[in-house]
């Protein structure tokens, strides 16, 4: 029998509470005789496992890693700025094996077909369980999660994040910070928080005096059970920090979420009542304070900095000794070791997609991290077998149907799809839409095949003379001569904000659009970049300088039949996700939808890859499908 949505959120509710629903998995999901990689023998006494930037991907799946990304000044040739056969060197992995797979864009598609998906809560699961046992069970371990977990799928968009959060507690996830998690409601947020079984940490998210001055966020909070307000003196809505006793060491775990978190995405819609920022000054207080008073034998930090700002920050204070990054989803298996005026602090990130997961174990003596050892482990599905209780959830979880109570978008016209009505999740999503010829992919500092699929068919929607689309890192990919699902394009799109629109501009304001997205992106200094990509632009070709400086990276910038914009001129310029207003087109994933059933057979005729200039030198950049002067 399909449950309805409703029916879902209540078992949810009933399951997180009394524990219905967050079985383990038996004795007999074990790994498989290949899977060796997965076994890894404990070294230190204190292991902590490390997840981040699921976006959504309950279910195994196809990622391309970037053949563009790169660093300028501090970071030229440094990790993450290191792409394809340059890492497989900078790491010591074989071409061709499953790490060359996991790590790098090489072979994707020969490799996709030989090692299959990756990722899959089930799978994720059964590697935890392992880990965990090799560790002397779940009471030596901590199991951390960089945020951007409750966001990325269409049942996630669907179940508000309700999905992702049992998901989770399946998975035994002890701590965890935000970033799409507050592109819900603050209400939904604070139910999704009350519903998951560890510690949502912040030390960054400020309550505005605004709200604090007024009866109703209170009266919000207190709904809640006072999530929301973990401190009224100090403004602080979510806990700073945690003590967790991992292998009879304490650990203190600080909580970091997105610090542009209110720049980047839509706040008067969904979080009017809280603020973000790096807050470095109040980190290292914090680290202090918590070095003097609760004297850990251990401080890490689960952020979702970035991982070039994490770096920055690893230099600057002082106490941290390891630092859990997400964010730009760099799937790193080589840790950086950062000194700063107290030692050493060792920054990583674990990837996305539930690609990865991070394991490190410290050697804890004399209240002091004496050494670590870290693995990535790429989880490779076809080599693991699923928990069976996880697969369970996940079906029943999936056979919900969608019903009225569905909220799709802001806009009230658009935000439940009768189309869809009482269907089941799993029938919407595995619709066939058409074949590609192309692999799709996303992850790249300037455009991707699926980026290209987003823009044509927002300027065939609205009869556009230019689309734009943000740069956004996440988004599953799809191989070359594979049929493209609703899910597929589902895990490109899902967002609370996938209004589409089409505005008039000049030629001169969109020039000023494309430098002003650079110097986000590339500007030197990492605490100045919001993360993200490079806006990816249809029906039009640039060049772009990236070493500039604002004002000088973006010339020649011309149409696709070659004719310069003229600066003067007004065009019309379709786009979807708007931070500041909401769009009154189509949601993106039923433009793009519609668009994708019309190919049948999918062959992108061109990909707008802008020219670069300066980096034939730099090894963040590999077989680039565009121009390099």
């Amino acid at each position: 029998m399909a449950l309805t949505r409703r029916d879902f959120i209540k078992v949810l509710g009933a399951g997180s509470a009394v524990g219905l629903i967050g079985g383990c998995g038996n004795d007999t999901n074990k790994l498989s005789s290949q899977d060796n990689m997965y076994e890894v023998a404990k070294t230190g006494n204190a292991r902590i496992l490390h997840i981040t930037d699921t976006h959504g991907n309950l279910l195994p799946n196809y990622f391309r890693e970037p053949n563009v990304n790169l660093g300028f000044g501090s970071t030229f040739g440094k990790l993450p700025h290191v792409v394809g056969n340059k890492l497989l060197k900078e790491i010591g992995v074989k071409p061709d094996s499953p790490e060359a797979y996991a790590f790098t864009y090489n072979n994707f598609e020969e490799l996709a077909a030989k090692y299959g998906k990756t990722g899959g809560f089930g799978q994720i699961k059964t590697v935890l369980d392992s880990l965990r046992e090799s560790a002397g069970g779940v009471q030596n371990t901590l199991t951390v999660d960089g945020g951007d977990t409750w966001q990325g799928s269409g049942t996630s968009l669907w179940t508000r994040g309700a999905d992702m959060v049992e998901a989770c507690n399946m998975l035994g996830v002890n701590v965890m910070v935000g970033h799409w998690e507050f592109t819900y409601k603050e209400e939904e947020t604070l139910k999704n928080i009350g519903f998951f079984k560890g510690d949502f940490l912040g030390q960054n998210v400020r309550i505005l005096e605004d709200a604090l001055l007024g009866d109703k966020y209170i009266a919000m909070t207190e709904k809640y059970d006072g999530r929301g307000l973990y401190n009224e003196d100090d403004a602080l809505p979510f806990k700073p920090y945690v003590i967790k006793n991992v292998g009879g060491h304490r650990i203190a775990v600080i909580g970091q979420a997105f610090p542009r978190t209110s720049n980047a995405n839509p706040q008067k819609y969904f979080f009017p009542d809280w603020s973000f920022g790096l807050r470095e000054d109040e980190m290292s207080e914090l680290v202090a304070d918590i070095r003097e008073n609760e004297k850990p034998d251990a401080v890490i930090v689960v952020s979702h900095n970035g991982m070039d700002v994490d770096i920055k920050m690893a230099s600057r204070v002082v106490g941290i000794d390891a630092i859990f990054g997400g964010h730009t989803h760099d799937g790193m298996p080589k840790p950086v070791e950062v000194k700063n005026a107290g030692g050493v602090t060792v920054v990583t990130n674990a990837g996305c997609s539930g690609k990865y997961i991070g394991v490190m174990d410290l050697d804890i003596k004399d209240h002091k991290v004496m050494g670590y050892n870290y693995k990535m482990l790429p989880i490779i599905t076809n080599l693991i077998k699923p928990d069976a209780a996880v697969v369970s959830y996940i079906n029943k979880m999936r056979n919900t149907k969608y019903d009225k109570n569905v909220v799709e978008a802001r806009s009230s016209t658009m935000s439940n799809n009768p189309d869809r009505m009482g269907k089941t999740f799993d029938a919407i999503l595995t619709e066939k839409l058409c074949t590609t010829e192309q692999t799709l992919y996303r992850r790249g500092n300037f455009m991707g095949t699926w980026d290209q699929v987003l823009v044509n068919s927002l300027r065939e929607e609205h009869d556009a003379d230019f689309a734009m689309s943000a740069g956004v890192r996440w988004g599953t990919s799809v191989s070359a001569g594979h049929d493209v699902t609703m899910e597929d394009l589902m895990t490109n799109t899902s967002m609370t904000y996938g209004e589409t629109y089409v505005n008039e501009l000049k030629g001169s304001q969109l020039k000023e659009i494309l430098e002003g997205i650079a110097e986000n992106l590339f500007v030197q200094d990492p605490y100045l970049q919001s993360g993200g990509d490079m806006v990816r632009m249809g029906g039009l070709d640039y060049t772009i300088d990236p070493a500039q400086s604002l004002g000088n990276r973006i010339s020649n910038i011309v149409d696709d039949e070659g004719t310069a914009i003229d600066v003067n001129k007004s065009y019309k310029v379709s786009g979807w996700a708007q931070v500041g207003s909401v769009g009154n087109g189509r949601l993106m994933w039923d433009v793009a939808a519609d668009y994708l059933r019309k190919q049948k057979h999918l062959n992108l005729k061109k990909v707008n890859h802008p020219t670069i200039k300066g980096v034939k030198n730099n090894p963040g950049i590999e077989n680039y499908a565009g121009k390099i002067i």
